[in-house]
């Protein structure tokens, strides 16, 4: 998979992708991540790529120009399955849309600023929008590395065992069982004893059954 990410501020993602899971991805070869600084696509000599909206009206408003010339400069080189713009009014990123997504080649992520993108960027470029949240953000920077984040971890091989991310919370429309580790007994809070048992069908039902009251009481909405 290759990920190519329109950013102003390329150094918010840079310390992110260099750690953990997505860095181990990257060199082993399963995913490739490209930072493109927009500036770089300005044409004129401020490198500025906003201007002030038409019809007035607060905030700036990123121009269309630059974003074209960087995603046509792109587009020249190889072929994207989805070029996707991060914006609070998108659609909710949610686990299946995550697996969708894991399964693509190559992808273009547009991180927004300001007021957003001029209107055009979103008609005649962007294939998909996708927000993390009901809520704003000051940049698109956050969004696009949870984003990335959510993707990554799904691709054969990233994972130490790959069987992790089935298990994980919303992959079944159930939230994930509570889970414990050592010592069995901390200040007289015990692990549940059906987990020590070393009964597998018990602990498989115990962890269903367990599921099923969590999505209950914290998200209700998916058992209907």
């Amino acid at each position: 998979m290759r990920l190519d990410i329109i950013t102003l501020f390329p150094e918010i993602l840079n310390g992110f992708f260099a750690h953990s899971i997505i860095k181990r991805a990257a060199e082993k070869g399963h995913v490739k991540i490209i930072l493109h600084n927009l500036r770089d696509y300005s044409s004129n000599k401020y490198r500025s790529v906003d201007d002030y909206p038409f019809g007035g009206g607060a905030g700036m408003v990123m121009m269309i120009e630059p974003i074209a010339h960087c995603i046509r400069k792109l587009k020249e080189e190889r072929d994207y399955d989805e070029i996707i713009y991060l914006t609070p009014d998108g659609k909710l990123l949610d686990q299946p849309l995550a697996n969708t997504l894991s399964m693509k080649g190559n992808m273009i992520l547009l991180c927004g600023h300001y007021k957003g993108v001029d209107e055009r960027v979103r008609e005649f470029f962007i294939t998909q929008e996708i927000s993390i949240g009901n809520y704003v953000l000051s940049g698109g920077e956050l969004p696009a590395a949870v984003l990335v984040d959510s993707i990554i971890r799904l691709i054969p091989g990233v994972l130490g065992n790959e069987s992790s991310a089935l298990f994980d919370s919303f992959q079944n429309q159930l939230l994930a069982p509570p889970v414990y580790t050592r010592p069995r007994n901390f200040e007289g809070m015990e692990v549940p004893p059906v987990l020590l048992s070393g009964n597998e069908k018990e602990i498989e039902e115990w962890r269903y059954s367990q599921s099923i009251e969590r999505t209950r009481n914290r998200r209700p909405g998916y058992l209907e």
